[in-house]
């Protein structure tokens, strides 16, 4: 499979210089600092008893913006930026950047204070998905970039996964919303296994100067099928056997692609070791996911949060400080702030699984200890990384 080169044309610009030219440059820019900022600010609130809005009440608000808020700005981010990579085309940039930025503001905002149906919440969140996915595919279609023509399907998935739960919420769908909200969260993953299984092995090969190892086509599209077909599964109501299968399959085939990479010097690169955790935290939720919605409905809980804060937030906050250095035109070296916020991501996953896991200890504490945690991750990447995120790239070159 071909990896994702990253570089950009060869331009002097006014280096490391703040503003609205520079933040709107390319995609990752304002998703990056918008996703990290709600992300902290949303979990915060959450913890703190803000009850959603009429429309989406509850869990059903958290869920929600956890999905397709936070992790759907990253999404959107990384892909818009790394379009102009695999095709050669200009990147998404300027006025239509903002405009879909704006979207995802909109989307926010409207989840938290709409009341009724969440008529307008649907229209920005949905509309955000599918204009970022004609953003994505205009680009692949002029390139006639076959590889990568699938994604902007994917993320259409997402949209419809969105639309569906959005009109559960509202009682139109006569379903209930945890399945489609379960839905959306496997296609996350499903994002993870494809973008993952491309980036991780050229990030390993290019950090360590050792010989890229070719993964199995065969495995490789189980891998990145499983948490889809899952997700499928899911939002059929389907609680059978098969779906046991499935998400160990998953679990098994991602883990055994992952380890195919692993090699000792990767502990001695924070950009790396922290990738390689977010993407076997995914592998295991898959596995307990299928586990759960099979035999033990108990555990759907931890599953769900396995992947969230493991797999989401642990990776995102990965792929956000490693491709944010290359494409702002620093050093590939974690700042060394950064290891607390990753630390605290780690300590987010381990506390928020535990408190979901079932049994009789109170779980309110450690809720409380995984929502502190993740917001300070979040909010360390925007102290040390929003400046770069809103000037121009110290090296003087576009993007």
């Amino acid at each position: 499979m071909a990896t994702l080169a990253l570089a950009e044309p060869r331009l002097r610009l006014p280096a490391d210089q703040p503003g609205w030219r520079a933040f709107m440059a390319m995609a990752f820019r304002p998703f990056y600092l918008g996703a990290a900022l709600f992300g902290a600010l949303a979990v915060l609130a959450w913890v703190a008893g803000f009850g959603g809005s009429g429309a989406l009440p509850g869990l059903l608000w958290h869920g929600h913006e956890m999905i397709w808020g936070y992790a759907g700005a990253v999404i959107v981010g990384f892909l818009l930026t790394a379009v102009a990579s695999w095709t050669g085309q200009a990147p998404c940039s300027g006025w239509p950047l903002a405009a879909l930025f704006a979207l995802w503001l909109g989307a926010r905002a409207a989840a938290a204070l709409e009341t009724g149906m969440p008529l307008v919440t649907g229209l920005f969140s949905v509309g955000f998905l599918l204009s970022a996915a004609v953003a994505l595919a205009l680009p692949i279609g002029r390139a006639r970039n076959r590889r990568n023509a699938l994604i902007p399907l994917l993320l259409m998935a997402f949209a419809v996964a969105d639309a569906a739960f959005l009109l559960a919420a509202s009682g139109t769908l006569a379903i209930a919303p945890q399945r489609p909200l379960m839905a959306g969260l496997l296609v996350v993953a499903g994002f993870i296994s494809v973008i993952g299984l491309r980036v991780i092995p050229f990030f390993t090969h290019r950090a360590l100067q050792r010989p890229q190892r070719a993964d199995p086509r065969w495995a490789e599209r189980l891998a990145m099928l499983a948490p889809l077909v899952l997700a499928a599964q899911v939002a059929a109501g389907s609680g059978s056997p098969a779906a046991l299968g499935v998400g160990v399959a998953g679990l098994l085939f991602n883990l055994a692609l992952l380890a195919r990479h692993l090699h000792r010097g990767i502990l001695h690169h924070p950009l790396l070791w922290i990738l390689f955790g977010g993407y076997a935290m995914t592998a295991l939720g898959l596995g307990l996911t299928g586990v759960a919605v099979s035999l033990a409905p108990s555990l759907l809980s931890a599953a769900t949060h396995l992947i969230a804060v493991g797999g989401i937030g642990v990776l995102t906050l990965g792929m956000m400080t490693r491709t944010a250095l290359g494409h702002t035109g620093r050093p590939l070296r974690l700042p060394r702030s950064m290891l607390p916020a990753y630390a605290a991501m780690l300590l987010a996953a381990v506390l928020r699984v535990a408190a979901a896991w079932p049994g009789e200890a109170p779980s309110a504490p450690l809720l409380h200890a995984a929502a502190t945690a993740f917001a300070l991750s979040l909010l360390l990447f925007v102290a040390r990384y929003g400046r770069w995120l809103v000037s121009s790239r110290a090296d003087g070159l576009p993007g």
